[in-house]
């Protein structure tokens, strides 16, 4: 049933004005609306509605990825937009681009809200 049917993606705010200028201006998405209830972008043509919410404790883990082409370039125009991707233990990167077992390359990112969100270059298939 729902095979043919369009996915949403939902993240929540509790600063919507700020969570629309980073979404918008830094990631460059293009806003569809914005009402009392969401802040909605066109991703791709995928929807993404990020929630109005009074409280938020954000997951520990990724809540919305990107998959990119060129991941050392998504990072690089990321970071002169003044975003700051997580460093973690495990990874020597020092942009953070880590690279799975299985060949593809991730970097991890928060939003205003403190929700996580990725980029992954998957590697090319022979």
């Amino acid at each position: 049933m729902l095979a043919t049917s369009p996915i949403m993606a939902f993240v929540a705010t509790v600063n919507s004005d700020q969570s629309r200028a980073f979404y918008e201006s830094a990631l460059g998405l293009r806003l569809v609306s914005d009402d009392p209830f969401a802040v909605v972008f066109d991703c791709a043509g995928t929807m993404l509605r990020i929630q109005k919410v009074e409280r938020l404790e954000p997951h520990p883990f990724t809540a919305l990825g990107w998959q990119v082409a060129d991941i050392e370039t998504a990072v690089s125009d990321l970071e002169s937009k003044g975003i700051a991707f997580e460093k973690f233990p495990f990874v020597e990167d020092p942009h953070g681009i880590w690279t799975a077992p299985g060949g593809a390359r991730i970097a991890w990112f928060k939003d205003p809200d403190g929700n996580t969100l990725s980029l992954t270059q998957f590697p090319e298939e022979t």
